[in-house]
């Protein structure tokens, strides 16, 4: 029998969404969504060690407030995977967080992918992926996603996943405006615009044909001229810093801009690391953003960097 772990590392990845498709709420009271998910090499690490109790520490390399109390994900999912497998140990879990804090890429959920497979390890359960995606997705609908990782069709509240093949390379410059953006804010500012103008939304939004064959053919401009999101009026309204920063992305040659999520991070399609390094100086001299950040597209899902 293998000798028990006393310490686990995983990381997970960010994500953007090159297309978020917004439907009608459902018996639940979501908004069903039809969305590319895309992840990015920009990881969250959750270091898991073994203790009595459970206790959370975070060192950041970006800005922004952080709960440390039972709120946290990596928490919830810590105390998930105890109520859900009888388990009585602890952990100690250390984040380093590197995705935006609060920016539409799902850091949080990186964080609870992360420690859900890190804990699985940890505590010697031995849960599936399949098993764990489903368990994260009860934390929320970007969980599964990140613990998948590349290219990805979720539909439903997000988290019924079809894996997206792709061709190509895929280097994106992540704008940070700054400020916060709350979503369910965003979404109900969406149901208000959707109303005033009197489009019904759809049952069961459709993915979008044409990003799938931008994709799979490698099409840098086709996946530019996509990029869309159906959220992406509402966060203009709510935060008005957001728009002129895509305008000005387009302006200086971005292949397509896109707010993420509920935003306010906004991605921008570049041709590769020089022409995202010279797009992001222009929009740092505009005085538009707070930081910026060039990265790659389609990286792998939460994985296992060490286990002693």
């Amino acid at each position: 029998m293998a000798p028990a772990l006393t310490r686990v590392v995983v990381r997970a990845p960010g994500k953007i969404n090159l297309s978020l498709a917004v439907g009608a709420v459902d018996t639940s009271g979501y908004h069903s969504i039809a969305t590319l998910f895309h992840a990015v090499d920009l990881y969250e690490t959750v270091t898991a060690t073994r203790a009595s109790e459970l206790s959370l520490a975070v060192d950041a390399e970006v800005p922004g407030e952080i709960p440390l109390d039972a709120s946290n994900l990596a928490l919830r999912a810590a105390e998930l995977l105890r109520s859900e497998h009888g388990v009585d140990e602890g952990a100690r879990l250390h984040i380093h967080k590197r995705v935006p804090v609060a920016g539409g890429m799902g850091g949080g959920s990186a964080d609870a992918a992360a420690a859900l497979v890190a804990l699985d390890r940890l505590w010697g359960l031995g849960l599936g992926s399949e098993q764990l995606r489903r368990l994260g997705a009860r934390l929320g609908a970007d969980v599964p996603f990140a613990m998948l990782g590349r290219t990805a069709l979720g539909r439903g509240t997000g988290a019924d996943l079809t894996t997206v093949l792709t061709r190509g390379d895929w280097t994106w410059l992540l704008a940070v405006p700054g400020g916060h953006l709350s979503t369910p804010e965003v979404y109900a500012r969406h149901d208000l615009i959707a109303a005033s103008i009197g489009r019904e939304l759809a049952e069961q939004p459709e993915a979008d044909e044409q990003q799938l064959q931008a994709l799979s053919s490698g099409d840098p401009a086709l996946l530019g001229s996509s990029l869309h999101n159906d959220l992406q009026a509402a966060a203009f309204a709510l935060h008005p810093g957001l728009e002129p920063v895509v305008e000005a992305a387009e302006r200086l040659g971005a292949l397509g801009a896109v707010v993420s999520g509920s935003g306010p991070t906004i991605a921008a399609l570049v041709e590769d690391e020089a022409h995202g390094r010279s797009l992001a100086a222009g929009l740092m001299a505009a005085g538009l953003v707070h930081s910026c950040l060039v990265v790659r597209g389609s990286a792998p899902g939460a994985s296992v960097l060490e286990e002693s």
